[in-house]
């Protein structure tokens, strides 16, 4: 594919995203997007890829939008049943104190990233538990919404943009397959590589992220 030439002086940081899905959509209209993750990229395109620290690569430059996805493991409410009173292991998962202790550093790096100074500014995580220990999100998106036939809640907490207006909505559609065939959907199965599946920005959300907040830089 070949891509516009960069036009646009503004930078935008797409944080903790291996996967490049929104980065690679901001390219492709001629922005100067880079990811930025611990992890290498799996996008294809290292030359946009910043490997470190979020926190550091964000304040380390001056940007214009940011876009973050800070991690959700400990976050979530679905995770809740895995806080004991008794610190302990099972199955090689944190439970309990060290649980407890873990959703405190995830927290921490949330809210770090909120109060980063960037001027445009979208944090996106699952429902979880910064509705309430920070306040409820602005919107809370699901790919359906976006054209995909898939169902998945997430939360934005916006600075300095308007909320995200659905393009094409075909909920109508996934709700008249049976319920089995709703749940056979890439953030369901059960493979190895699941968590990194489930972390990927659907395409038909990235392409609004960059048709609709893109032309506010």
């Amino acid at each position: 594919m070949d891509y516009l030439e960069i036009y646009d002086m503004s930078k935008i940081l797409i944080g903790c995203e291996e996967s490049q899905v929104i980065t690679t959509e901001f390219r492709k209209h001629g922005y100067e997007a880079y990811s930025c993750d611990l992890l290498s990229c799996s996008g294809g395109h290292p030359e946009w890829h910043i490997q470190g620290d979020v926190l550091d690569v964000a304040k380390n430059d001056k940007w214009d939008l940011g876009i973050f996805h800070p991690p959700c493991d400990y976050l979530t409410c679905t995770a809740n049943s895995w806080f004991k009173e008794q610190p302990q292991r099972k199955s090689g998962v944190l439970v309990g104190a060290a649980r407890y202790a873990a959703r405190e550093l995830a927290v921490q790096f949330f809210m770090d990233i909120i109060t980063l100074d960037i001027p445009m500014k979208a944090v996106e995580n699952p429902i979880g538990v910064m509705s309430t220990r920070y306040r409820k999100p602005d919107q809370i998106i699901q790919p359906y919404q976006f054209g995909h036939m898939d169902r998945k809640a997430t939360c934005l907490w916006l600075s300095g943009l308007p909320r995200l207006k659905e393009t094409n909505n075909v909920k109508s559609e996934l709700y008249k397959l049976p319920q089995a065939k709703q749940q056979q959907n890439k953030n369901m199965k059960r493979t190895p590589d699941r968590k990194r599946l489930r972390s990927v920005t659907y395409q038909g959300i990235a392409e609004a992220i960059v048709q609709q907040w893109g032309k506010l830089l």
